[in-house]
């Protein structure tokens, strides 16, 4: 089905391919994830830089989350060899091609803040 001005729904596709579009937006629409996503949007960072950007996510979450990112080609992690070893971790291409809709989600929240907070307290208040 199309908007009538002959654009494609993408809700559409999410309804056609069920299961798969879900799963990877609950992947790429999780908290941490997008916040780990825009954290990497300056280039490669080491785990303890990460936790410290993000803030607020334990060692647990954010290495179970990289793990994620990166089985989903999202992030790559490298390994040096150094002592101590250096471990850090980048988006790759397909990574970054997250950053433009992360960022339009990012600025559409900021802008509707102030109205989302009035109406949750409009409904509280009922």
């Amino acid at each position: 089905m199309d908007d009538g001005k002959g654009t494609p729904n993408p809700c559409d596709r999410v309804s056609r391919e069920g299961p798969m579009v879900r799963e990877v937006l609950d992947r790429v629409g999780d908290k941490w994830s997008l916040l780990i996503i825009g954290t990497l949007q300056h280039g490669p960072r080491r785990f303890g830089e990460l936790r410290e950007a993000v803030g607020g996510i334990s060692q647990r979450m954010l290495t179970l989350n990289l793990r994620h990112l990166e089985r989903d080609g999202l992030v790559t992690r490298s390994v040096y060899a150094e002592v101590p070893p250096r471990v850090e971790y980048e988006l790759t291409r397909l990574g970054r091609t997250l950053l433009e809709p992360v960022f339009a989600l990012a600025a559409w929240a900021s802008a509707n803040y102030t109205e989302i907070e009035a109406n949750r307290r409009a409904f509280d208040s009922r």
